[in-house]
């Protein structure tokens, strides 16, 4: 069943609200605190924000948890030497957060730690504080990944994990 309220929503969704949420420092913002956290990891962090569905996806009913496992396997998040590739996905139009973990991360850590998570960022979006609920969502992930996925040091005490995806912001 079509939800027209959310159709609705979406096709008049602005692309002006994501420029707004997520200006060019704050994007900066989030490179810079994915870095700082893959030093600490073995694991790879991206961030995807989109301002709204169109076209037949949206008029199917997908979901921002559909929509986010389809992004994560575009952006071959799932291609990490240890299966521990983390996507964070920002549906604006939505409001709505969502984490799609790799299996050797996820089966660590569990759905419930991950909704957690994005309730928390979610708190902190309904206050339009975006820069940092992405930060403490990030800064919640990194916890998990060094936890279950420290970095390797090679003999000379230096960071022995090489950066497999990308560390900046995707807007779609």
């Amino acid at each position: 069943m079509m939800n027209i309220k959310r159709i609705f929503t979406h096709l008049c969704a602005m692309n002006w609200r994501v420029k707004r949420a997520f200006p060019a420092a704050t994007l900066l913002a989030i490179e810079h605190a994915i870095k700082a956290s893959e030093i600490a990891h073995t694991g790879e962090i991206r961030f995807v924000v989109e301002n709204a569905l169109d076209g037949a996806p949206l008029f199917q009913g997908q979901t921002a948890r559909e929509r986010a496992i389809d992004v994560f396997s575009q952006l071959r998040i799932w291609d990490t030497e240890h299966n521990n590739g983390v996507l964070i996905y920002l549906l604006l139009a939505d409001r709505d957060v969502e984490i799609i973990a790799d299996r050797g991360i996820h089966s660590a850590v569990g759905a419930a730690a991950w909704e957690t998570i994005c309730q928390t960022m979610e708190v902190n979006f309904r206050q339009n504080a975006y820069q940092s609920g992405v930060i403490i969502g990030i800064e919640a992930i990194t916890a998990q990944l060094v936890h279950h996925f420290p970095a390797a040091k090679t003999t000379a005490g230096l960071n022995a994990n090489p950066n497999e995806l990308s560390d900046t912001p995707v807007v779609l």
